[in-house]
């Protein structure tokens, strides 16, 4: 009995090695899956341009097309309260796929409405596969949780910087009707993904049952409603500079060409910023980082509109390590503050997001109609100090004890 009991134990302590353990190469096969998925839903800003042109858009109806993609993400709460109780971790292996399916037809659309439809389909994919994604990474990082945030984060700003100079070199190559053959590199991720991932026992078991919503959500409350006010602000700059980037550029003189570099850049950017800040966050704590990047970026996007051409990349390069940097850091305070409901919590996280982000993406394409994107943009660099403050409501020592699944 006591040699039984001993190699119990032994067991129960390797398991739980497991658990604390960083599975690198488990992490970095999700990560490629995001870096594809997101390369895909990366296409829209830099054709905005074109839409405008072919489908005679007003600027508002062109930001549309970035809310009817981001609009299913409401529903990513639901989505993590499922993900809690049951295993849904099959829905990011279908996701790049679907994702590459349908965005490669966007080229073909002969009219508004279609192209609408066809970006609300690669939304919901999109949201599915955003809502369990980051909770699998979570869960495949034991005790590196920024660590793992951070390695989500750089597959999907990589993405979204290789995006932008897939598209406008497939157009320029096979113009718009010809974007259906980049479909082939989605579906064959979803096929890496599910030869790595199907059957890890980390995720195909049954989770253990979380709290009840309800009582969850009152305990996400003193996290949640700082993290609203700062998500709120730094969608401002974010939007400008992600989706109307292009947009200002060519309005400036510039070539589609170099529209789409510069948000190439922004994006690589954004992956070093992504890289980096998750593990600083680990040592440094969270609220340091945010406060870093939330402070000192509105001076550099003033700085961006004094400048024309080539110059304006440097400062394109500190815009894009401040700004997108900041998400693996909040998506890492969201899941350790609740471990018992993490798909549950970065849903709503999700929900905030990507709601507040399409609601935004119209204001600032309707004040880039009425007075101007450089006067919009100017205005997203200043809304940003409003959220330091809320940076001092956020929790000061993380929960770290019990993150182990």
């Amino acid at each position: 009995m006591n040699i039984q009991s001993s190699n119990n134990h032994f067991k129960k302590a390797q398991n739980q090695k497991q658990k604390d353990q960083f599975q690198l190469s488990r992490v970095l096969t999700i990560g490629a899956g995001h870096a594809v998925h997101d390369t895909y839903s990366a296409f829209v800003p830099p054709l905005l341009p074109l839409f405008i042109q072919n489908l005679l858009l007003t600027r508002t109806e062109a930001g549309l097309l970035t809310v009817f993609l981001q609009a299913p993400s409401l529903i990513q709460p639901v989505i993590g309260h499922w993900a809690d109780k049951i295993a849904l971790h099959h829905v990011i292996l279908f996701a790049p796929a679907v994702t590459a399916t349908l965005m490669s037809l966007i080229g073909i659309t002969p009219s508004y409405a279609i192209l609408s439809l066809l970006l609300i389909g690669v939304g919901f994919s999109s949201a599915a596969f955003h809502a369990v994604g980051p909770v699998i990474t979570g869960k495949l990082s034991g005790s590196y949780l920024g660590r793992g945030m951070s390695f989500w984060m750089v597959g999907g700003e990589l993405g979204r910087a290789l995006g932008p100079m897939v598209v406008v070199t497939a157009v320029a190559h096979l113009t718009l009707q010809g974007l259906p053959w980049l479909m082939i590199f989605g579906i064959v991720i979803s096929g890496l993904l599910f030869l790595r991932i199907h059957d890890l026992p980390e995720v195909s078991s049954k989770p253990k049952a979380g709290l009840p919503w309800k009582i969850a959500l009152s305990k996400m409350k003193p996290v949640m409603l700082p993290l609203v006010v700062i998500i709120t602000v730094r969608a401002f700059a974010q939007v400008s500079l992600t989706t109307f980037l292009p947009v200002l550029l060519t309005e400036g003189g510039s070539s589609l060409w170099f529209a789409g570099m510069s948000l190439t850049v922004l994006q690589i950017a954004g992956v070093a910023g992504a890289m980096l800040s998750g593990s600083l966050s680990d040592h440094l704590g969270r609220r340091k980082i945010l406060f870093i990047s939330l402070f000192f970026a509105p001076f550099f996007m003033f700085l961006f509109l004094q400048f024309d051409g080539w110059i304006q990349f440097p400062i394109l390069v500190i815009m894009g390590f401040l700004i997108i940097s900041m998400t693996p850091v909040i998506m890492a305070l969201v899941q350790e503050n609740f471990p018992e409901n993490r798909a549950f919590a970065n849903g709503i996280y999700m929900f905030f997001s990507f709601g507040i982000r399409a609601v935004v993406i119209i204001l600032v394409g309707i004040i880039g109609d009425t007075w101007g994107l450089r006067f919009s943009f100017i205005g997203s660099a200043a809304i940003l100090f409003i959220g330091v403050p809320f940076i001092l409501m956020l929790p000061k020592k993380m929960e770290t004890e019990n993150t182990n699944f």
